[in-house]
């Protein structure tokens, strides 16, 4: 009967696989092989539990021991672990060709701010470098452009108030033109006949003007469309001065009219010089009126473009500050990732470094080995049935406290990996 310490008496080699990596046969005999020594130690020990002990114990260790003196065997069971460290390598050099990108990233959109913060200061003592005028000579033009618009809007308010006064309510008393075109007394008879005649009176004049800032909103978009609209405009805007002359021209004629006087209709309105008076004075003044405000808004516009250079360019490092806070954030996060797939490589290479123990097998042979003991004790010694059974209980005891501290009850795993430190 072969000894403990002979168990492994298959192996041929020290580099050859240990016992449980050779053909069926082979697996056989070395089940055998155990069965057959716990059956001997358990007869040579008349099967005490404290023997069965340190032999579980012996043969745990020399079982380890040919584990880590094979190594055929370690290099195919660490081989999953070789495989998921160079898929973390692999993963480890994607992310730090991502993390040299978005530095990369990083870099040029710290150049773009310090060439804004640059421009920022440069464009103030040398505007025309970027194409933009003083802003001296900008300024005369507009404060000029608004001095003259002022008088013309208030010529106009008072122009389309007194005309639209005596073109909807007025009744003449004479026929001079002045008086049908300015009546000084239009705003306050308006608002005595009615509040509701006042307030039309009043809001005329800004229909026009509103028309004159729509044409300035529409100027500024080039195209065929934005032209027709433009005619459109300008076109309301005569027909509705026409309109006014028309009425206030019919009621001029209709207060000189004797009776043989032809009905008034537009063929006689049109060949009236004061009827075109009356368009051109409101008209044409409107038109200027249109153009100088015009100018003003444009003036307006470029009066400080340095100003608004300086605004342009800081919203454009606004929003470069917040894409850079969001490529350091990916950075952050590669590098995060960097450290983990690091560690995960470091933690593979203490397995690879280390052994992996084959846990199923061993449990395999410790229970063939534990059944040659326990056959032993039913079969060889002579015992009462009572203390055989106690003997066998004692002996499962022994058995389980070694497989529990070992913490292989019940694994469920394949394989123990023992790290190297």
């Amino acid at each position: 009967m072969k000894s403990l310490t002979q168990l492994f008496s298959l192996k041929k080699t020290e580099d050859s696989p240990v016992a449980f990596e050779e053909n069926e046969d082979d697996r056989e005999q070395i089940r055998i092989t155990y069965y057959q020594s716990g059956f001997a130690a358990s007869v040579k020990a008349t099967g005490k539990p404290i023997v069965l002990k340190a032999c579980l114990q012996n043969l745990y260790m020399s079982f380890e021991d040919q584990c880590r003196k094979q190594k055929l065997e370690q290099d195919k069971l660490k081989q999953p672990y070789r495989e998921e460290q160079e898929k973390n390598r692999t993963e480890l050099k994607k992310s730090e060709a991502a993390i040299g990108i978005f530095e990369k990233k990083e870099q040029d959109i710290n150049d773009q701010i310090d060439l804004i913060k640059t421009e920022i200061i440069e464009v103030k003592r040398n505007p025309d470098k970027y194409g933009i005028e003083d802003g001296k000579d900008l300024k005369a033009q507009f404060y000029i452009g608004l001095f003259l618009l002022l008088p013309i809007t208030l010529y106009l308010l008072v122009f389309y108030i007194s005309a639209s006064y005596s073109a909807f309510f007025k009744e003449f008393a004479d026929d001079s033109l002045t008086a049908a075109i300015f009546d000084a007394d239009a705003l306050n008879n308006s608002f005595k006949a009615s509040w509701l005649e006042g307030v039309l009176v009043v809001t005329i004049p800004f229909v026009f003007m509103g028309l004159g800032y729509v044409i300035h909103m529409v100027q500024k978009t080039k195209g065929y469309k934005n032209i027709i609209r433009m005619i459109a405009l300008f076109t309301t805007t005569f027909l509705f001065d026409g309109l006014l002359a028309y009425i206030i021209e019919k009621k001029i004629y209709e207060f000189n009219k004797t009776p043989d006087s032809d009905p008034y209709d537009l063929n006689i309105a049109l060949g009236e010089s004061e009827f075109w008076m009356i368009i051109f004075a409101g008209f044409v003044v409107y038109i200027i009126w249109g153009l100088v405000f015009d100018f003003v808004m444009k003036e307006f516009e470029n009066i400080d473009k340095i100003r608004a250079f300086i605004r342009g360019r800081k919203e454009k490092q606004i929003d470069l500050e917040k894409l850079k806070v969001d490529i350091i954030n990916k950075i952050n996060d590669f590098k995060q990732q960097v450290i983990t797939i690091n560690g995960k490589i470091s933690e593979l290479q203490s397995k690879i470094d280390g052994f992996v123990f084959p846990v199923k097998e061993y449990l395999h042979y410790h229970h063939q080995y534990k059944e040659g003991w326990f056959q032993a004790i039913n079969t060889e010694i002579a015992l009462a049935h009572n203390q055989k059974t106690e003997l066998l209980e004692n002996c499962e005891t022994s058995s389980e406290e070694h497989l529990t501290k070992l913490n292989l009850v019940d694994p469920d795993f394949q394989h123990l990996v023992y790290s190297k430190n």
